[in-house]
């Protein structure tokens, strides 16, 4: 407290005891230690009048619902936070694409999908924001791990246009022997249309043929996801 009653602020990280501080945490404990607010503050590095930068990035969190939330937020709602300068909102953002694509492109970091929420956590930081239909799949090997997940349609996705041998071509070409097919609805309602499942029927159909398992049908919406196998729509 101050001399007139009212609360004294930290209002920066040097304020801390050293040993409480995220980037010395960091060199002495490793990354893994560190909490996401914790690893958030490195990156944000200073917080503002009345909140030191720990404080910000667990209020940043808190508020756009997680790291996925704020890799799903645009430059404009991150800059609407006060202390969130552009080049503090262009910096959170390169820093989690470049997480997103360590994943996919290094073979020591392959995920091994166990569950649809393993798929939708890999997919949703983009596909919950693209502003058009795409669809893609998640080729897998022969322990669930990702060989890579290329995007196969851009635009309406409906039984019409899709050409099932486009949804197995990658898959045939990196000898692949399981696949995940996932869509976003851009209306960020992940709920499963009846096209939908016509169009799953038809893709599980034919990895039957092609020796494929199709392991899923994930829907994702802004934050959401939905599993059709889980449901056990398409998958009869």
């Amino acid at each position: 407290m101050t001399s007139n009653g009212t609360p004294k602020y930290h209002l920066t990280i040097h304020d801390f005891p050293e040993n409480e501080r995220p980037r010395e945490r960091l060199v002495v404990y490793g990354e893994a230690a560190l909490s996401n607010a914790e690893l958030l503050a490195i990156l944000l590095r200073v917080g503002v009048a009345g909140q030191n930068v720990l404080t910000l990035s667990t209020s940043l969190l808190r508020d756009f619902g997680g790291v996925i939330g704020l890799a799903n937020a645009g430059i404009g709602e991150l800059t609407a936070v006060r202390g969130i300068s552009t080049a503090k909102a262009a910096q959170l953002k390169a820093a989690l694409e470049l997480g997103r694509r360590l994943l996919l492109a290094s073979p020591d970091f392959r995920p091994q999908i166990t569950s649809p929420s393993d798929a939708a956590n890999l997919l949703m930081l983009e596909m919950g924001a693209l502003p058009q239909e795409n669809l893609r799949t998640i080729l897998l090997d022969t322990k669930n791990r990702v060989l890579s997940s290329p995007t196969v349609y851009v635009g309406n996705v409906n039984s019409s246009i899709i050409r099932v041998a486009e949804v197995f071509r990658d898959a045939v070409r990196s000898n692949a022997t399981a696949i995940i097919v996932a869509h976003n609805h851009p209306s960020g309602d992940p709920t499963p249309s009846p096209e939908d499942v016509q169009v799953t029927r038809s893709i599980v159909q034919a990895g039957q043929l092609l020796g494929i398992d199709v392991l899923d049908h994930l829907v994702i919406g802004h934050q959401r996801f939905v599993s059709l196998k889980e449901r056990g729509l398409g998958f009869d």
